[in-house]
């Protein structure tokens, strides 16, 4: 059957028995660079990345989560869904389905393709690529909502996943541009922010993106799953100058929170999940945390607004899923939320860290560099709510505990002082003062010229 053939009947079985007990019913789903991860993963630690089971740690989270700011990374983002839209009618299709224009698509840019539902919450959101003239790349955290809208129309168009069968690898960091061109043999500087191109490494086709999920210069490489486990390990015997480390699934979204990047189904939960186009990923658990929803579920979903992903000039006239929703909200002059970020007193910090070695009653404990799954805390002025934390995260970075917070604007302005509420209810709950932060919580250096590197 070959390595592909085994990983597209081990996906395909996933996906059949995805609301199977994981122990009894469920075959254990790998990267396809598992074999060269594995001789770094000492500890055999592994944890569930959507389907896909990845190493949690490598060397030790703080050194990991604090590569890509100091040298660089390799971390396996292989466990996105990756789905390719051909067809006459695909770029129609893709511009009706997200909120951004598509009219200015040049061949191999990229783009954050922000998907709604028609009360204009998100519903997925991912990176679309376009790969040819009829043909796109969408990788996401789920690409479901995407096929299921696909196939509830009449469009001249076809999605085909190609999950099992590539490999996506993210190399972030002021080193990694150094990295890649040594492992590919090439320059690479032609690449511009958010624009793509084909290259070779070790006689292997592969894509290479330049991408910003760190905040820092960075890059991902797409290729071939066959040939995963060589690319792996030739990255980071080729980085070992440069300080590159392999990132865990531990430290993996410590990034995000540094950069005021919302994560989908950690951050807020996908409005398709109420759909038959519900995200494979998200099948089981609830979200934790002190924040009590008052209106149910919805509760936890998002406008693009609240994440920092608004229209600037107002709502466009051209038509798109969840257009005449975002138009209804800005009539109404909603919403009245935004995102920003949270710094997090480091003694109340130390006070929850440490409980367990003083008298009293316990409260939640608080997990390092941060939670595992979606935690929504309450956020509090005057002991009213103001707004709901999430994310929070040691970042070793900057030396702080931050979270991100969508927060109601008359409370927003950098600098207020506010409560965040620690622990579920029923518990123990803390008391931790915060102070509001602009995003990104350190320098933006996505666009770094590269030309004078």
């Amino acid at each position: 059957m070959g390595m592909v053939g085994t990983q597209r009947s081990t996906y395909d079985t996933v996906q059949r028995l995805k609301g199977a007990p994981f122990i009894t019913q469920r075959p254990a789903y790998f990267s396809p660079a598992a074999a060269a991860q594995d001789e770094s993963n000492s500890r055999g630690d592994l944890g569930e990345f959507a389907q896909t089971l990845v190493p949690l740690e490598y060397t030790n989270w703080a050194e990991e989560s604090g590569a890509h700011v100091s040298a660089c990374y390799i971390g396996d983002w292989s466990s996105l869904h990756k789905v390719v839209v051909r067809g006459r009618e695909a770029l129609d299709f893709l511009a009706w389905l997200g909120m951004r224009g598509l009219s200015r698509f040049e061949h191999g840019q990229i783009k954050h393709h922000v998907q709604l539902d028609e009360n204009g919450w998100v519903a997925s959101e991912g990176v679309l690529c376009r790969l040819a003239e009829e043909e796109f790349l969408y990788t996401a955290g789920s690409g479901d909502w995407l096929m299921w809208q696909l196939s509830q129309g009449g469009w001249d168009a076809e999605a085909e996943d190609v999950s099992p069968e590539r490999f996506i690898f993210g190399v972030q960091g002021p080193a990694s541009l150094a990295t890649l061109e040594k492992l590919t043999g090439g320059s690479l500087r032609d690449i511009a922010f958010s624009r793509s191109r084909m290259t070779r490494l070790g006689g292997v086709p592969v894509r290479v993106l330049r991408t910003g999920i760190s905040g820092e210069l960075g890059y991902e490489i797409h290729g071939p799953a066959e040939r995963a486990n060589a690319i792996w390990s030739a990255a980071v015997e080729t980085g070992r100058e440069s300080g590159i480390c392999q990132l865990g699934l531990r430290s993996q979204p410590v990034q995000h929170i540094e950069a005021g990047i919302a994560t989908n189904g950690l951050d807020y939960l996908p409005a398709s999940i109420l759909t038959a186009g519900a995200p494979t990923q998200f099948r089981r658990g609830r979200p934790g945390g002190s924040y009590v929803p008052e209106d149910g579920i919805a509760d936890y979903f998002r406008k693009p607004g609240e994440l920092g992903w608004g229209f600037r000039k107002g709502i466009p006239g051209r038509d798109f899923l969840g257009r005449d929703a975002l138009a209804a909200d800005a009539a109404k002059g909603e919403p009245r939320r935004t995102l920003m970020g949270l710094r997090w007193n480091a003694a109340d910090v130390v006070g929850i860290l440490t409980a367990s070695l003083g008298e009293g009653d316990l409260p939640d404990p608080m997990e390092l560099p941060r939670g595992r799954g979606p935690v929504f805390d309450q956020v509090l002025v005057g002991g009213r709510p103001v707004g709901v934390s999430t994310g929070r995260t040691v970042s070793v970075n900057l030396r702080s505990t931050i979270s991100l917070c969508v927060i109601d604007e008359s409370h927003a302005a950098p600098g207020t002082d506010v409560v965040v509420l620690w622990g579920r209810p029923g518990t123990a709950q803390r008391e931790v003062r915060a102070t509001v932060t602009a995003l990104p919580f350190k320098p933006d250096r996505r666009r770094t010229d590269v030309s004078a590197l």
